[in-house]
C-alpha cells in the first residue's frame, strides 16, 4: 500500500476505535466538567476516546505528531511533516445531552495538506472516510448536492461564536436567511461538514478561525466529495485560515457574499 492509503486505513481504524470508547459511555450519566466557559464541556469519555485514537495511530505511525483537542497534545498544526488531528467527541454538548449527533474525527495531514480523514458517528451508525479515491459513507460513495437555486438550498452558520461575538452569529444567520431556503445548526461541526459532503446541507459559513480538530477532517470529506472550501476571500482554505466557506460548488459565490456580511 502507498503511504496515503495506509493513512486512510489508519484514520478509519482510529476513528472507529475512539468512537467505540465514547459510545460505551453515551447516555450513561457520565460526569461533565467545564473548560473555559460554562457551556464548553468535557468528559472522561473525551479523554479516554482520544487516548484510544492515539494508541491506534501510534501502532503504525509512532513518529508522527499529534494535534488533539484534549490533554497535552499539540493545539496547532505544524507546517511541515506528518501530523494527525484528533477530535475524540465532536459535539460534546450534544453528547452530554443525549443527542446522537456527535462523532470521533481523525485526519492525517502532510506538510499542511490533508491526505486522509474519517468521522465515525456510532450513535447514528455512520462512518465517513475520505482519501485520494473520493469520499464514502458506510463504504458507499458520497457526493455533494446538485442544488443550484439558493432559494431551494439549506445552509449552516458554522462553528461556534464566543459569547462576546454573538452579534456576528446573528449576522451570519440573517445573511443566510436572506439568500437561502433555511438554515441548519446541528451542534457538531464535523457532522455539519459531513452533511455538506453527502448532500443533506448545501453550504456553511463562518468568520472565526476554526480549531483544526473541528474542521480538517470534514473539509477533506467535502473536497473529496466534489465540494469547495475556501477562506472568506475565496482562496483555498487551510487549517490556519480566518473564516471558512464550504459549499457544493454551485452555491459558493452566494455563500461568500453572505459571509462578507457577518462582521
Amino acid at each position: 500500500m502507498t503511504d496515503t492509503v495506509d493513512r486512510v486505513t489508519v484514520a478509519e481504524r482510529a476513528a472507529r476505535a475512539g468512537a467505540r470508547v465514547a459510545h460505551e459511555h453515551f447516555r450513561t450519566g457520565i460526569a461533565v466538567e467545564t473548560k473555559g466557559g460554562t457551556a464548553d464541556v468535557v468528559t472522561e469519555a473525551d479523554r479516554a476516546a482520544q487516548r484510544e485514537v492515539i494508541d491506534v495511530v501510534r501502532e503504525t505511525f509512532p513518529e508522527d505528531a499529534i494535534v488533539g483537542e484534549e490533554e497535552d497534545e499539540l493545539k496547532t498544526v505544524p507546517d511541515a511533516g506528518a501530523v494527525w488531528i484528533v477530535d475524540p467527541i465532536d459535539g460534546t454538548t450534544n453528547y452530554v445531552r443525549n443527542d446522537p449527533v456527535w462523532g470521533t474525527a481523525v485526519a492525517a495531514v502532510v506538510d499542511g495538506e490533508p491526505v486522509a480523514a474519517a468521522v465515525a458517528m456510532p450513535a447514528l451508525e455512520d462512518v465517513y472516510v475520505a482519501g485520494d479515491a473520493g469520499a464514502v459513507r458506510n463504504d458507499e460513495p458520497i457526493v455533494v448536492s446538485d442544488v443550484t437555486d439558493p432559494e431551494a438550498a439549506l445552509a449552516a452558520p458554522a462553528m461556534w461564536w464566543p459569547m462576546d461575538r454573538r452579534e456576528e452569529y446573528g449576522n451570519a444567520c440573517a445573511a443566510l436567511l436572506e439568500r437561502f431556503w433555511d438554515v441548519r445548526r446541528i451542534g457538531s461541526a464535523q457532522a455539519m461538514l459531513a452533511g455538506i459532503a453527502h448532500g443533506s446541507i448545501d453550504g456553511a459559513i463562518t468568520n472565526v478561525v476554526s480549531h483544526p480538530w473541528d474542521s480538517v477532517a470534514g473539509v477533506h470529506l467535502i473536497r473529496r466529495a466534489g465540494g469547495t472550501v475556501t477562506d472568506l476571500e475565496g482562496d483555498r482554505w487551510r487549517h490556519d485560515s480566518t473564516g471558512l466557506v464550504a459549499s457544493n460548488g454551485d452555491l459558493h459565490d452566494e455563500l461568500l457574499d453572505a459571509a462578507a456580511e457577518i462582521a
